[in-house]
């Protein structure tokens, strides 16, 4: 993560004012935005995504933003993600069933574009912060060194090329997780640039034959995953 480009962000609110709203003001502020207008098309996106942050309303229907949460803490790949509720419910009862379906911060609305931006920026340091002292990773005999790019196995120095260094380092960095290769390619090539879903699979065997099969396990019908 070199910017606040990097840094992605779901809004889910029933809404279209406050989607503008919270869209113009972060993507003014730097950072990706993607919204969804209800709770069931905010998880679909989210799955696709991998959001670093997600806003959610508490009154929504279909399904409202507590219902929301809990679902998104199931997936496992977003665990880590930060859950913020931006809502008009001020009462005490709701504020503490969002903290129990796993949210990270509450603020209640009308929204202070500037105030929640300052709150936005605080996570943002903290995932980049964390980002930052995870550079080198060691799992096993295997090295990985994100700030100089090299990889080490048994000590010795193994050459990759970038792509196949950040697929690899992107792994490695969130073990046991199962990604699928539509969302290794937009972490890795990113969503500018047209390249089909086999490309992920090539780049995998080049890595295992540089490091072994031991490393990498695929997960067949869905995508791989690094065993820690």
């Amino acid at each position: 993560m070199q910017n606040k480009s990097d840094f992605k962000i779901l809004a889910i609110d029933d809404d279209k004012d406050i989607l503008l709203l919270l869209r113009y003001n972060l993507e003014s502020e730097g950072y990706h935005v993607e919204t969804a207008s209800s709770g069931k098309k905010g998880i679909s996106i989210a799955q696709k995504s991998d959001p670093d942050l997600i806003l959610i309303d508490i009154m929504m229907p279909e399904m409202d933003g507590i219902q929301t949460c809990i679902k998104l803490r199931e997936i496992d790949n977003l665990k880590s993600s930060h859950i913020l509720f931006l809502t008009a419910r001020a009462e005490e009862y709701s504020e503490v069933a969002a903290f129990e379906a796993g949210a990270d911060d509450y603020i209640i609305k009308p929204i202070k574009p500037r105030a929640l931006i300052s709150r936005i920026n605080s996570f943002y340091k903290k995932t980049l912060a964390k980002v930052k002292s995870s550079k080198s990773l060691e799992v096993g005999e295997l090295s990985i060194n994100k700030e100089s790019y090299v990889v080490k196995l048994n000590g010795k120095e193994i050459f990759f090329p970038k792509k196949e260094f950040n697929l690899l380092h992107f792994l490695a960095s969130n073990p046991k997780k199962v990604y699928g290769r539509d969302t290794l390619l937009r972490n890795i090539w990113g969503t500018d640039v047209h390249v089909v879903a086999r490309t992920v699979d090539v780049h995998i065997r080049k890595i295992r034959e540089k490091i072994g099969q031991d490393y990498i396990t695929t997960i067949k019908g869905v995508g791989y995953k690094f065993k820690s």
